[in-house]
């Protein structure tokens, strides 16, 4: 389904970049601050794989001392198509660590442990094949552990090559859009810093927003990846209101952008040494989190992939959140 306020979408995305390019760069901070913007401060358990393969339990445990009250969940899980598990199985070995989803629990040891310590998981990422083919177990697994949102974290390389392919991937987060509301759930598409150059006329995350349906399929934007792929995210989220209903949060040492189209993971590692804290770089997070919350985000996440001493650089991150 084609939105009709495509052309709208455009004239305002055009107009906010226009105006918004680089402000959230170099933060300016006001004189007087919002106390306590977040209410809620999540983790994207991506952050500390390894620490949760050690003792998933007192993970869990340290993550709520520091204070983190949501978290949300990375796949492939027990339930995941064979196709994904397969895929992890393949690149374990170079990540230094094979856990992921429920950590060899039930789903209902995972939803105890976090009642335990007072977190919940309105949130997951799983895969595209999972997605397809997976839904009444995805719903299964949300009654019990509580998660309303299944996410995407990225459209696999083979099919985004050309704008075509992008425009059968939005008819596909339709289906999946359809198929997730039906199940009592929202599905929900992470961009990866790729799509946002222009390919043969037309910036192909637009043309997702425009040709996906606002009641079937939602957005979670990493401001970071944003950053790299050469958008402004205040301009997305002004003139996209609604659609962007999560987001990560992370800081960037200084301005960097990828070497290409951020198309492939090697691009991505590439810019993991930018990576850090938030309030330790050059993004205004103030300014991008007042507007995200205007503009209809929900749920906040710290996401620093994989990150040295994480019991230190996520207790950073949130400490600097919170006093905001």
């Amino acid at each position: 389904m084609v939105s009709k306020g495509i052309t709208m979408n455009r004239r305002r995305f055009l107009q906010s970049s226009a105006v918004l390019t680089a402000s959230s760069i170099l933060p300016i901070h006001p004189m007087v601050t919002q106390p306590n913007r977040l209410k809620k401060i999540g983790i994207q358990l991506f952050s500390l794989p390894k620490l949760l393969e050690q003792d998933f339990r007192q993970a869990i445990a340290m993550l709520a001392q520091i204070g983190y009250r949501e978290l949300e969940l990375y796949g492939p899980y027990p339930f995941s198509a064979a196709a994904a598990q397969e895929r992890w199985k393949a690149v374990t070995p170079a990540l230094g660590f094979s856990g992921s989803g429920y950590f060899g629990h039930t789903a209902q040891e995972v939803k105890a442990i976090l009642k335990e310590h007072g977190l919940s998981a309105p949130s997951m990422h799983t895969d595209l094949d999972t997605l397809q083919t997976r839904m009444p177990q995805l719903a299964e697994a949300a009654a019990i552990i509580g998660f309303q949102y299944v996410g995407l974290p990225a459209i696999p390389e083979e099919k985004r090559k050309n704008l075509d392919d992008y425009k059968k991937m939005a008819e596909t987060f339709n289906q999946i859009g359809e198929q997730a509301k039906k199940a009592g759930l929202k599905f929900a598409y992470h961009n990866h810093g790729y799509g946002l150059k222009e390919m043969e006329g037309q910036i192909p995350l637009n043309l997702i927003l425009d040709r996906t349906n606002p009641e079937y399929v939602f957005l979670e934007m990493d401001i970071y990846w944003t950053t790299a792929g050469g958008a402004d995210p205040l301009a997305y989220l002004e003139a996209y209101p609604n659609r962007y209903h999560l987001m990560h949060l992370k800081d960037m040492k200084q301005k960097k952008q990828f070497s290409g189209d951020g198309g492939d993971s090697q691009q991505w590692i590439e810019l993991f040494p930018y990576m850090t804290s938030a309030g330790q770089g050059v993004l205004d997070l103030p300014s991008i989190i007042d507007k995200a919350q205007k503009a209809g985000v929900k749920h906040f996440f710290v996401e620093q992939d994989m990150v040295a001493q994480p019991e230190i650089a996520l207790k950073s991150s949130y400490d600097y959140l919170k006093s905001l």
